[in-house]
């Protein structure tokens, strides 16, 4: 007997969320056990307020946008939900026959997922609730990568990679670019995929990992001051100095929704108090999420895929799951989908491991750009250099 699907978008937005709700909506297409299929107008909260959209009455010509649209076309959310939240979800499911549901999101959309998932099981009712994995973050446990994190690196670097050359043709000053990543360095180190080999890309990649020392920070720039006129530093907005505490107070904080103060304004100044050397802060904040400009192909593939397979693996009776990505052997970049229990992902961070971070914490190491680079996809842009720099 056919039933009625549902999928919600959680968190942030990315540059291929869209990639993700287009290959659901196409899989379900070919499933005559989905009737319907449904989406939360803005984010779970819509939900409890039924208020759906009609995925299969898009038209072709609009579906086919989908792929290459920022943001989130059907409205996301952080809607904080309570235990009662999630069993009058439950009900609501029940009563408009929707027997599949599909949560896209990071860490706080899977914990959702699974509190929807363990309300259906109280309830009694068999309904298959997936995760397909959305964060520029990249810190969702267990899985290799999660789409929107390749194409927010894939912009990083293009934009670290041409502010390194104005820096170098105009060597006058520390330029301190911020990027996005509360707790993990993820997208902060793919800035290291700027460098050509040239002398290009940053100089130092400050990551929220190693805990930021400002008398080691300035001695490193004093360094890099020695023997070059122009410097870029790429830094966390998550930095926290030994003790945990950030090294800028945040100008807002409600539950796991922090907006954090100005960390690369703070380390500019920094430098012009500290060392009296010129300096300036960029914060390209959430272009790096909402770019299509710099959407990663390999980027966009997978998240139609994880789309696809979130619908697969619901149709043949799969529940409390989250699609992810495992890489297979060879030189060659694949990778294979796989199921992990939502218990493993639900609000558990994964940072970047040490192997990828030097031992001086102030930048990666080879192994890092080596796992990261087939994200981007294509290679990025060369420059002409006419001058020795």
């Amino acid at each position: 007997m056919s039933a009625n699907a549902l999928i919600v978008h959680g968190g942030a937005p990315t540059a291929v969320i869209n990639a993700s709700l287009y290959g659901a909506i196409c899989e379900a297409k070919r499933h005559p056990e989905i009737k319907g299929f449904y989406a939360a107008s803005g984010g779970a909260g819509a939900i409890v307020r039924e208020e759906f959209i009609d995925l299969f009455s898009i038209p072709e010509a609009t579906l086919e946008l989908l792929p290459g649209t920022p943001a989130s076309a059907i409205g996301t959310s952080r809607d904080p939900l309570l235990e009662e939240d999630y069993d009058g979800i439950a009900r609501v499911l029940k009563r408009r026959d929707i027997r599949y549901v599909f949560f896209t999101g990071g860490n706080g959309s899977m914990d959702a997922c699974g509190k929807v998932h363990q309300a259906c099981q109280r309830a009694g009712i068999g309904i298959s609730v997936v995760g397909i994995p959305k964060t520029i973050d990249n810190d969702l446990a267990v899985t290799d990568h999660a789409p929107g994190f390749g194409s927010a690196a894939r912009y990083l670097a293009a934009t670290v990679s041409e502010v390194s050359q104005d820096i170098l043709a105009l060597p006058i000053h520390v330029c301190v670019l911020e990027t996005m990543g509360r707790n993990a360095g993820w997208l902060t180190a793919a800035s290291a995929l700027a460098r050509s080999g040239n002398g290009d890309g940053p100089d130092l990649i400050c990551l929220p990992e190693r805990a930021f020392d400002e008398d080691q920070f300035l001695a490193d720039i004093e360094r890099l001051r020695s023997r070059k006129s122009g410097i870029l530093v790429v830094a966390s907005e998550g930095l926290r100095d030994k003790d945990g505490k950030p090294i800028v107070e945040p100008v807002f904080q409600a539950g796991r929704a922090v907006y954090y103060g100005d960390v690369g304004a703070h380390l500019a100044n920094l430098i012009i108090k500290k060392l009296g050397i010129k300096a300036r802060s960029e914060k390209p904040g959430i272009c790096g999420r909402a770019s299509i400009a710099f959407q990663s192909q390999v980027d966009r593939e997978e998240a139609v895929l994880a789309g696809r397979e979130a619908v697969k693996a619901a149709v043949r009776g799969e529940t409390g799951v989250m699609v992810g990505f495992e890489r297979t052997a060879g030189e060659e970049y694949r990778v294979r989908t796989i199921l992990i229990p939502v218990e493993q992902v639900m609000l558990n961070e994964r940072v970047l491991p040490a192997a990828y971070i030097n031992q001086e914490g102030n930048d990666v190491t080879d192994a890092f750009v080596n796992w990261c680079r087939p994200l981007l996809g294509a290679p990025l842009r060369s420059f002409a250099r006419l001058r020795n720099m």
